[in-house]
């Protein structure tokens, strides 16, 4: 057993510097770990997240002809954000559009004929399938066209244009990172021991480094896991709802009072 030490001691080594390294590659977890506790108090770190932020990419491939909103502007829900040359796209949805108004015609003057008994069922049905082809077409065509256009999914500012306007971009290219500071929640880290003392409502107080103002917020839900490595759990709490002057990223302290 004793021969087998050196081995047990090498392999716990290697586990712990490996936490280590994980611990150092997680920006939460670095910049949320449990400060030192002070008297009937416990205080740990957190910072501000948007429930809504988002980077934009393009759905289709394309040349940018306008980007209204720059870095720091803020924008409202279903404003243009971006929009795209679709002369090409437009033109093949006429087109398309065109040959559906064919098909209907044709349709149409088959029954006739159909009614008439010039013409058997079977030409009538061609006639429906070939209206019916056309049709989803146009539908394809639609969905391009309004891929031309890429709107705000809700309001909030423009972090970074990723693209600028007169470039071309592939399908699925960033183009905008956006956030709602509006929707903003408290992400902590807390000691696992708290667990049986905290709970959803519970009131605490964040001072953001920002503002040095504290702001009386409350627990809204707790993580589904414990990190085994750090024995920490993640916190989100809500602000208040006159809460101004905070913006996403923003970090501070949470005072929490814990009873041993």
């Amino acid at each position: 057993m004793l021969r087998n030490a050196p081995l047990f001691l090498l392999l716990g080594l290697l586990a712990s510097a490996l936490s280590t390294s994980l611990r150092a590659d997680d920006p939460l977890l670095e910049s949320l770990a449990p400060a030192a506790s002070q008297s009937g108090e416990r205080q740990v770190r957190g910072v501000l997240r948007a429930r809504n932020q988002a980077v934009l990419s393009s759905e289709l491939p394309g040349r940018i002809v306008e980007m209204p909103f720059s870095d720091g502007q803020d924008f409202n829900k279903g404003d243009v954000l971006a929009r795209f040359d679709c002369s090409a796209y437009q033109a093949q949805l006429n087109a398309a559009q065109a040959a559906a108004r064919a098909t209907r015609e044709e349709l149409n003057h088959k029954k006739q004929l159909a009614a008439l008994n010039s013409v058997g069922r079977f030409e009538v049905a061609l006639a429906e399938a070939r209206q019916a082809q056309a049709q989803a077409e146009t539908q394809v065509y639609q969905v391009q066209v309004k891929r031309c256009s890429v709107t705000a999914p809700f309001n909030g500012r423009v972090v970074l244009r990723r693209a600028q306007p007169h470039e071309s971009v592939a399908s699925g290219a960033p183009l905008l990172e956006v956030v709602d500071n509006g929707t903003l929640e408290i992400y902590l880290l807390v000691p696992s021991a708290w667990l049986g003392r905290l709970q959803p409502g519970q009131a605490f107080d964040f001072i953001p480094d920002e503002t040095g103002a504290p702001l009386k917020a409350k627990i809204k839900r707790l993580g589904a896991r414990i990190d085994e490595g750090s024995q920490t759990l993640l916190l989100i709490g809500s602000l208040p709802e006159d809460a101004e002057g905070l913006l996403a990223g923003m970090s501070g302290t949470a005072q929490f009072q814990v009873t041993q």
